[in-house]
Formats: structure tokens, sequence, C-alpha cells
């Protein structure tokens, strides 16, 4: 027992110094300021530019065509995928094989979201008007599934889910009667109920959540969580610190005025630190405020200075790092390393969502069975 323990620390040690040198491979150490045309100008903004060129996706084979809106990784090893035609795949090593563990009889639903705990417990919502919103969890990896919710309300149409811990979780609807309408859990997604929509701002006209790449309903901590919109006037985020209860509403994140335009992901990488990404979906629009910026928990937002260059729908923050983040989209993969401020193409790749865990791994998935996981060149191996 003692060699194993020593094992796991050293284990342990390896994946946080892979971590360290590749955080300081993208971001790179400060570059100093110099005057366009003065000596070393053209050095430094060449060093700055190649920050992150040692970032690569490497696809992985999953011997499906189901589009993967939905995705959660848990670590460098495991990773689950939910996307159309209920179809659920779990990876175990890495993403080199994929077992397909849908749920029997689920190839009517649209799968858009899946929060997973581990290799075994994962909790997957069905999107759709009426009965077609559903929630089902499984214990066994995918071996049975429960259904745990069904909405009974035609006028309610799921888009997202997100979890606080192990146990408290949320779901959210688009607006019913004029207001998002909020599921709470506290049980780890055996059971749902609506929360009380009192201290939930009125929808604006139009408005609505992006089922786009699970990303529309986030958490940070054990109480904060918050929402994406579009459709409206203008896009909004949506910010609650008790857990869904009562809400604040920020108007501008990124320009809407068109149910196709808006806020379609969040990220936070704590209670203070949030991207916010979205656009245009449609291929012949201009995205051009596609990112914006938050430190202060979404209280107020910053549009990116360079954003990225279309539409995304996802965005993630690197693991370990205060300042570097990926956001996804169907025309490529933007890395910012100043915490939001100015993003750059990596891959032209088409992926819907990204996700990063603890122990530097970053996974992607998309359309036409796409999964990918993120290569760090230059960084330590880990062994």
């Amino acid at each position: 027992m003692r060699a194993k323990g020593k094992t796991r620390r050293l284990t342990s040690l390896a994946l946080c110094g892979a971590a360290v040198a590749a955080t300081a491979l993208l971001t790179g150490p400060p570059a100093q300021a110099a005057r366009p045309g003065a000596p070393g100008a053209e050095r430094a903004e060449t060093a700055a530019g190649e920050r992150g060129s040692g970032l690569s996706w490497e696809p992985s084979a999953t011997g499906s065509t189901a589009r993967f809106r939905g995705l959660a990784a848990v670590d460098r090893d495991t990773a689950w995928l939910a996307g159309s035609r209920g179809t659920v795949l779990r990876t175990a090593d890495g993403g080199r094989t994929w077992r397909d563990v849908s749920p029997p009889g689920a190839g009517e639903l649209e799968l858009r979201d899946v929060e997973a705990f581990d290799g075994r417990r994962a909790v997957v919502l069905a999107i759709g008007e009426g009965e077609a919103s559903r929630i089902l969890r499984t214990e066994d990896g995918g071996a049975t599934w429960t259904e745990a919710f069904r909405n009974p309300d035609p006028r309610a149409f799921y888009d997202c889910v997100a979890f606080f811990d192990r146990r408290h979780g949320l779901a959210m609807s688009d607006p019913v009667d004029g207001r998002f309408r909020i599921l709470s859990t506290a049980d780890g997604g055996r059971t749902w109920r609506v929360l009380p929509d009192a201290g939930m701002p009125a929808a604006l006209p139009g408005e609505a959540g992006f089922a786009a790449s699970g990303q529309c309903l986030v958490t940070a901590g054990p109480r904060d969580v918050w929402l994406a919109t579009g459709g409206g006037a203008t896009g909004r985020v949506l910010h609650s610190a008790d857990r869904g209860l009562t809400w604040r509403a920020v108007d501008g994140v990124i320009p809407a005025g068109d149910p196709a335009r808006g806020v379609f992901g969040l990220a936070f990488r704590d209670r203070a630190h949030g991207i916010a990404v979205g656009g245009d979906y449609r291929a012949d629009q201009p995205s051009a405020r596609a990112a914006a910026v938050s430190g202060d928990g979404g209280r107020t937002w910053r549009p990116a200075a360079a954003p990225p260059p279309a539409y995304r729908s996802g965005v993630a923050w690197l693991p370990h790092s205060r300042s570097a983040a990926l956001a996804v989209g169907p025309t490529g993969t933007d890395l910012t390393t100043d915490g939001g401020r100015t993003w750059r193409t990596i891959d032209t790749g088409s992926y819907d969502t990204v996700d990063c865990t603890p122990d530097f791994s970053c996974w992607a998935s998309g359309a036409q069975g796409r999964a990918a996981r993120l290569a760090v060149h230059g960084a330590p191996p880990v062994r």
C-alpha cells in the first residue's frame, strides 16, 4: 500500500510539472512593450505571435457520425460525449477507443449536454419542447440508465444542465410565462424540482438560451451560476449567487437582436473571472464581437479587443492558468493568453464544444462524430 501511495504521489507531481511547463509554453515570458518600428518591436511581436504554436488537436476516431454538442471531460483518460440520435459514448483510455453506452430506446432524442462525476456516474440532457426534454442518469458507466425527469409542460424547452458538486445541480429552460425556468436537484440528479421564479428577471421578447455546446449554464464554486442568452434585443448573462433562487441580468454582453445571435457559451475559472463567446451561428453572417470578458463575477463585461474572427459556441479555461483559454466553433479554434482580451486562431477544424480537466487535459467534440484531445508540444511527458 505504501508503494502504491508513492506511485500516486509521483504521478501527481509529474502531472503538475507538465501543467506548469505547458502553461509556460503557451503564455511565455512577459513581452516587454516596444514602440512600433522601434528596435526589438518586431521581435516582441513575433514572440507573442508564436505563443501557443505548440498546441494542436489530436483527432480521436469515435466510430460515430452523431453530432456531439455535449462533452464532459473527467481526466486525461476519461471523457463522455452526448449527441444526436440519442448517442452517448465514453472513453477510459484517453480516446484510443470509445464505447457506445447510449440509453436504450433514445434514438429519437437530441442529447445536447452531459455532466459526468467520474467514469461511472453521469447525467445527460435531452432537449426539445414538452416531453422531448428529459434528464437521464447512469451509475454504472452507461450499462443502465434511469429517466430522472421528463418535462410535462409543453411550453418549456430545456437547454443546459450544470452541477455545483456531486449532489447539487440545475437545469435551465427557455422562458415560460415570461421568465427562464430553473430545475434543481440536491441528490445527484435522481430527482428534480422547478424552483420559484420570483427571483428571476423578466425575459426579453424573443429571448432564449442556445443548446449549442452545453455551456449556456455554468457554475463556479458551491453556489454561483451563470446563464447565457440570445435572440432578444441584446445578448445577456444572468448570475445567481444562491444556486438559482435569485438572479441579476447584465445586458449587452454580445450583440443579439436576432434569433440566431447572442451569447452561446460561458466559462468561469473562479467566482470572478469569466469569458463569454457567441455571435451569429449562420455561416454567411459576420460575428464582429464574438467574445467578452468579466473580472467581477459577471456584473460588468468588456468586449474582447481582438475577438475570434467568427461565431464561437464553446469556451474553456486551460487548467492551472490565469490567462489562457480556448474558444471553439464550426470554423476553428482560438487561443487567448491574456485572459480573453485578444484571441488568435490556432486550428481551422470544426468543433462545437470544449472542456478541460485539472490534470491538464482538454477535449473537444462536434459534428460527424468528431472528438479530439489537445496536444501540447514541448511539455514534458507524463510518466
